[in-house]
């Protein structure tokens, strides 16, 4: 199984186009400890042949163009492109499926929720439904996809930013509308949450064990956008987990046995993403891996 990495940033990027933070103006200064990041979303492929998003951000166009794994190889008009699989409604997740209207056939998988988030909006009708599939996947059921095994699973998270009622504090819920996804080819496993409030047991359990995971590194601390003065929400607020603290990311992990473990999905202001702090030689020493856009694994 091939795994590539398209972007690793979280909303925004990394330089986020109106950020001038320190970390954004190091990117924008081309900083080689500082690399900029498209917004996050991977492509797994059982046989190198046949690929499947997990996640369309709104860059996938440029992260295609810069993958010679997914150019067209057949004909005029082709894509080794076979499937995208969602892991929730939000933009960030889903504005890249307007890149994919040009008559290309794949199959589209999500939630039934998350379908109906789509169904809602008709632009996304420019993904006709004569040739592209728009499959619903229950919660903990699989679906067979080019030699993959699909499951997606539910984590803690909150609704889409578009649906949030004003001035309330949306409540973090566990169903289907953020959910974790799981990929096998029959050996391996390999997880992406690229969106998580909490762990939780029923979490870790399945977690323990994986080959690959690639999980939520939204922000290093909760109140990091905050004390930095380049936003009012914390990272609880917008429904992420934090990296560090005792309830954070590293700490959860500590008792969770994962052979590969992947920062991804990292805001603008997230120290990790400069390869000379402190917080990145924290978390590397815990034993995880920073991603980076480009990186390729095989299993």
């Amino acid at each position: 199984m091939q795994v590539l990495v398209l972007g690793s940033a979280a909303g925004g990027g990394f330089p986020q186009w109106n950020s001038d933070a320190p970390g954004c103006r190091r990117a924008r200064a081309g900083d080689p400890a500082a690399l900029p990041r498209t917004q996050a979303g991977l492509a797994i492929s059982a046989d190198g042949n046949q690929w499947i998003l997990l996640n369309a951000s709104p860059d996938l166009r440029e992260q295609l163009n810069r993958t010679p794994k997914l150019h067209p190889r057949d004909g005029m008009r082709s894509s080794p492109i076979a499937a995208v699989v969602l892991s929730g409604g939000d933009v960030d997740v889903i504005a890249g499926l307007l890149t994919l209207r040009e008559r290309h056939a794949f199959t589209l998988l999500a939630t039934p929720r998350v379908h109906g988030f789509l169904d809602a909006n008709p632009i996304f009708d420019v993904l006709g439904r004569d040739i592209v599939a728009r499959q619903a996947l229950e919660l903990n059921a699989r679906a067979t996809e080019y030699g993959c095994t699909l499951e997606l699973f539910s984590v803690p998270g909150k609704v889409p930013l578009f649906l949030e009622e004003a001035d309330t504090m949306p409540t973090i819920q566990v169903d289907e509308t953020t959910v974790g996804v799981l990929v096998s080819d029959g050996r391996h496993r390999v997880f992406y949450i690229p969106g998580c409030a909490a762990m939780t047991n029923e979490l870790a359990s399945r977690l323990n064990g994986a080959d690959m995971v690639f999980f939520d590194g939204t922000l290093w601390r909760d109140d990091e956008m905050v004390a930095a003065n380049l936003g009012s929400k914390t990272g609880r607020r917008m429904g992420h987990m934090s990296l560090s603290g005792p309830d954070g990311t590293l700490a959860a992990f500590q008792s969770i046995t994962v052979r590969r473990k992947i920062i991804i999905h990292m805001n603008n202001s997230n120290p990790v993403l400069l390869a000379d702090s402190l917080e990145r030689a924290e978390a590397e020493a815990a034993g995880w891996i920073i991603a980076e856009d480009g990186m390729e694994f095989s299993l």
